[in-house]
C-alpha cells in the first residue's frame, strides 16, 4: 500500500446553502438600505422642492442619515461581492462586518447627539 496521499485534481466548487443565504442576505442589507436612501430622497424632492407641501430641513441628524445609509450600502455590496470571490474567509469576513456595522452605527449615533448638543 501507497503512503502518499492523492492530491485533488480541481479544487472544490460546491456552494452550500449556507454560503448563498449569506451571500444573499448581505445584498439584500444593501439594497435595503439603497432603497432607503431613494424613498428618502424622493419624499424630499417630491413634497419639499416640486410640490412646495412641507419643508424637509436637512439638519444634521438627516446628513447622518444620508451618509449612513449611503455608506452601509456601498460596504454591503463590496463585503458580498468580496465574500462571493474569497469564499474560505468568508466567516471572518461576515464576522468583521458584523462588528464594523456596529461600531459605525455607535459612531454615527454619536456623531449626531454630540453635534446637536
Amino acid at each position: 500500500m501507497s503512503k502518499v496521499k492523492k492530491k485533488k485534481t480541481s479544487p472544490d466548487t460546491e456552494l452550500s446553502q449556507k454560503d448563498v443565504r449569506l451571500e444573499k442576505t448581505i445584498q439584500f442589507t444593501g439594497w435595503f438600505f439603497l432603497l432607503a436612501i431613494i424613498l428618502f430622497m424622493g419624499f424630499w424632492v417630491l413634497f419639499d422642492t416640486i410640490l412646495d407641501w412641507i419643508d424637509i430641513v436637512l439638519d444634521a441628524s438627516a446628513y447622518a442619515f444620508i451618509v449612513y445609509t449611503v455608506t452601509n450600502a456601498a460596504v454591503c455590496f463590496a463585503i458580498a461581492t468580496y465574500i462571493k470571490n474569497h469564499r474560505e474567509n468568508k466567516r471572518k469576513i461576515y464576522h468583521d462586518w458584523i462588528l464594523g456595522e456596529l461600531f459605525f452605527t455607535i459612531l454615527a449615533i454619536f456623531a449626531v447627539a454630540v453635534y446637536q448638543w
